[in-house]
């Protein structure tokens, strides 16, 4: 096991979508989905949904900083979301559903507000960006039937309307950065 490893926590919509592109990013060993940012002790799927946990969707991503940097990790995260819409993804409505960046140390907390102001700063969306910026607390891992839910569920509606274009959107902006290049 690489001792070297670093961790990132992403919250953007729904877990399903990030997990499938983080999923092909080269340098990330894992992701898990699950919550993150609330105050409620194992909190399942069902509570998490009503918003009243404070948690959002969000996914754990454990990456080698040598292959993938932070930054990077970062960059793919704004690109395969709306970081502008407050507490809502496309038609998931609701605070388990924002934008935010869960940093595990000063250095990452540091690299996520300058990439904000820099972004920000070229104007890239008609709104400013809302992504919430917070110290990582305790991360739940979601329930097994959600873990790989893309790669289990493809023909699934929602993973067909939702979770492919951004699959799909992440190949074709960032293929330098996939695991398997295509032939």
């Amino acid at each position: 096991m690489n001792s070297n490893l670093q961790t990132a926590t992403l919250a953007g919509g729904c877990f399903w979508c990030l997990e499938a592109v983080f999923d092909e990013v080269k340098g990330v060993q894992s992701v898990e989905s699950g919550y993150a940012g609330g105050h409620v002790a194992n909190p399942s799927y069902r509570e998490v949904c009503t918003g009243a946990t404070g948690h959002a969707e969000a996914v754990q991503v454990t990456f080698d900083p040598q292959v993938v940097s932070y930054k990077d990790i970062l960059n793919v995260f704004f690109a395969i979301h709306d970081p502008t819409t407050l507490n809502r993804q496309g038609a998931d409505v609701g605070t388990q559903y924002r934008s935010a960046i869960f940093y595990h140390n000063d250095g990452q907390k540091q690299i996520a507000e300058s990439l904000i102001k820099e972004l920000n700063d070229q104007h890239i969306w008609d709104h400013p960006i809302v992504t919430e910026v917070s110290k990582s607390n305790a991360f739940y891992r979601a329930e097994d039937y959600h873990q790989e839910y893309f790669a289990k569920n493809p023909y699934q509606p929602y993973c067909q309307a939702v979770v492919a274009p951004k699959v799909a959107k992440f190949r074709k902006y960032h293929l330098e950065m996939l695991k398997k290049q295509p032939v």
